[in-house]
């Protein structure tokens, strides 16, 4: 998609019925930065829960009804951080050495 239409940018949350949800624009209109705050947000909650864990497997009274609540809250956060990942990943421009063959990588020094 050319810079004038702007690119499609995979959004922190799900649309109907659980359905991915896109926005079409230029990222820098209202919608794309209440999806960067969603996504601030997503992400420092995941980032509390990791510490919340580590608190809850160090504790030896911990029940498994906690450690199961602890645990559907997880794979909320992890979903959520895929969500992020897959999408800030398909904005990144792609790089320079796509469309060499493998021995013309920067692996292989080339």
């Amino acid at each position: 998609m050319s810079a004038q239409t702007g690119t499609v940018r995979l959004l922190p949350w799900p649309g109907p019925e659980g359905n991915p949800c896109y926005l079409l624009g230029d990222g820098t209109g209202y919608v794309s930065r209440v999806a960067d705050n969603v996504e601030c947000v997503q992400l420092g909650m995941a980032d509390e829960l990791l510490d919340h864990a580590a608190d809850m497997l160090a504790d030896r009274k911990v029940t498994l009804a906690q450690l199961r609540f602890l645990t559907a809250r997880m794979a909320e956060a992890l979903r959520d951080v895929r969500r992020i990942a897959e999408s800030r990943g398909a904005r990144l421009p792609a790089p320079a050495y796509e469309g060499l063959d493998e021995s013309d990588g920067p692996e292989s020094g080339a």
